[in-house]
């Protein structure tokens, strides 16, 4: 069965693009502005940062859904103080700079396998609370795999919820002069999803391949990917042993972090 979370986008009317002077968005180094102008106009530009959790296979037992997550981020508000507060206190936290990837942080695996627990939790924590008090919004697809007739239903499930999605907003969308998609291209099954579809039924859409390394607000995403897969699975009491040693219980995991980021979906 297939869950469909969406978020609202709130409209602004000056947009400044935060982040490299190439591209929107703010990045890793949290560098100064660059300010989009055609013939001396402020364009009103939207953000849009997209992250996946899961692949294109058959379901398996500890991979039973696909979700993609999307953060919305109108570029009039500025969040270069937050991105700057954010790379000092990872700094602090670790004493390396480098993209923070959720999943892995939490399992102790790649790069933070030789982690202890209190170090692990102190960069999650960092990035959970810059994802929540940044002026972001966000929404998720959620696909249960094992109810999926085949591997393409999977590509017509998010097809479908994606369109409603921006079906559904499509005031809102198109009252912005230019929506900048950033993904990384991860899969090449979601990249042509997200082509075919934005493509489709919005005009002004641009495609950008964001390295996660530059961009704090794909590194957000991927944390609420995991965050939305970790709603899905406390409330259906699959936690894994790293996951409870790391959250304690389901009810800390609510109490501590899943009750206060689901504020940014839309209600």
């Amino acid at each position: 069965m297939a869950k469909c979370v969406i978020v609202s986008v709130q409209t602004k009317t000056l947009v400044v693009r935060w982040g490299w002077p190439q591209g929107s968005g703010p990045t890793k180094a949290g560098r100064y502005p660059a300010i989009s102008l055609i013939g001396g106009v402020v364009l009103k530009e939207l953000s849009i940062f997209v992250d996946e959790s899961g692949d294109f296979g058959s379901y398996e037992y500890h991979n039973p859904y696909y979700i993609v997550t999307l953060i919305l981020h109108d570029q009039s508000a500025d969040i270069t103080a937050d991105v700057n507060q954010l790379n000092d206190k990872i700094r602090l936290a670790r004493f390396k700079d480098s993209p923070v990837h959720t999943g892995p942080l939490i399992r102790k695996e790649d790069d933070y396998e030789y982690l202890p627990l209190l170090t692990r939790k102190r960069i999650f924590n960092v990035l959970y609370n810059f994802t929540r008090s940044v002026d972001i919004t966000y929404c998720s697809i959620i696909i249960e795999k094992r109810q999926l007739n085949d591997e393409l239903d999977l590509h017509v499930q998010i097809t479908k919820h994606l369109s409603a999605l921006l079906k559904k907003h499509l005031e809102k969308f198109i009252k912005y002069d230019q929506i900048i998609v950033y993904y990384d291209y991860g899969q090449m099954e979601l990249t042509k999803i997200l082509l075919s579809v934005f493509n489709s039924i919005l005009s002004n859409v641009k495609f950008t391949k964001a390295v996660p390394m530059n961009y704090r607000l794909c590194q957000a995403a991927d944390m609420l990917c995991s965050l939305e897969l970790l709603t899905v699975k406390a409330e259906r009491k699959m936690l894994t042993k790293s996951e409870l040693a790391f959250f304690k219980s389901e009810r800390d995991l609510y109490k501590s972090y899943l009750k206060a980021i689901h504020e940014k979906r839309l209600k």
